[in-house]
């Protein structure tokens, strides 16, 4: 196919609304396949891919993940990770905004899933995220949200540990309410003093807000000391999930540590689920909240 054919197979693929999207999302898949990926590192390889069914989101459903960065990991993959649990909500981590702009890409094409995007970035990392020297990518945290978001904050915290770490907060829908949504990422382990001054930034700025959810990787385990202030204002999705050795905390990681959490304020959880994936380190963690 010539690169002009290519370019209408696009074009006409566009112009089918939400109801056709699913063909859509066939025909765009099978341009790139065939004239390659539309940006290096897109992760496609030309490997022929199913089109999952256009649906929409699961509407009192939130989702934490840590992507894993530098990892290589197609975004073809981390979308159909993401699709097929269909939060109204997503925080990630280690997440550059380079590949947050292609997973959103595919979740659109591929699966009928719109959402829209706020970034947290606090690196901007040649290393991590690719570009050139001159134009590194951003690196930090993100936020997906089905719903428009508002009053975005973004904070880096004073002080990071061994790399620049922060939290972003938003307010969106969620379950027909209107929720504050923190995203964090703690320094990583063996920083334990470093964590707990992170928490009492979060959790003054938590603190704020009668009804809250705070996504992210905490890199602590439940009955870690630095926790202490978040366990004062919120609960885990996790009912059997408690500050103490004798709490029932399923594994986020490989390693089979808890480090990933929904902390829910003035909020319970209907269900959960931990996800074990081959894209990451981490595991997926959702909740379904209770709308009420």
């Amino acid at each position: 196919m010539q690169t002009s054919d290519a370019s209408v197979c696009v074009g006409e693929a566009m112009v089918f609304e939400r109801s056709t999207r699913l063909l859509a999302g066939a025909m765009a898949v099978a341009c790139v396949v065939l004239v390659g990926p539309s940006a290096p590192g897109s992760g496609l390889f030309g490997k022929s891919l199913p089109v999952a069914a256009v649906r929409d989101v699961v509407p009192n459903r939130v989702m934490t993940w840590n992507i894993c960065n530098p990892c290589e990991v197609s975004n073809v993959d981390r979308a159909a990770e993401i699709a097929a649990y269909a939060p109204q909500v997503i925080g990630l981590q280690e997440a550059c905004v380079r590949d947050v702009e292609r997973i959103r890409e595919y979740l659109e094409v591929l699966h009928g899933l719109v959402y829209h995007v706020e970034y947290g970035m606090v690196l901007r990392d040649w290393g991590r995220c690719g570009g050139v020297p001159w134009s590194p990518g951003a690196f930090g945290q993100a936020v997906l949200s089905a719903a428009p978001m508002t009053d975005r904050v973004h904070v880096e915290y004073p002080e990071g540990g061994s790399e620049d770490r922060g939290y972003m907060a938003v307010t969106t829908t969620v379950g027909g309410q209107r929720v504050r949504v923190f995203n964090t990422h703690l320094a990583q382990r063996r920083q334990e003093a470093v964590r707990a001054d992170q928490i009492g930034v979060l959790a003054t700025e938590v603190a704020r807000h009668d009804r809250a959810v705070v996504l992210g990787d905490f890199n602590a385990v439940p009955d870690a000391p630095e926790l202490t202030r978040m366990w004062e204002l919120a609960t885990d999705t996790d009912p059997r999930c408690r500050p103490s050795p004798a709490g029932a905390c399923e594994p986020t990681t490989d390693w089979h540590s808890k480090f990933d959490y929904v902390f829910l304020r003035a909020i319970t959880s209907l269900k959960h689920r931990v996800q074990p994936t081959s894209s990451s380190d981490h595991h997926l963690l959702y909740t379904d909240l209770n709308p009420a």
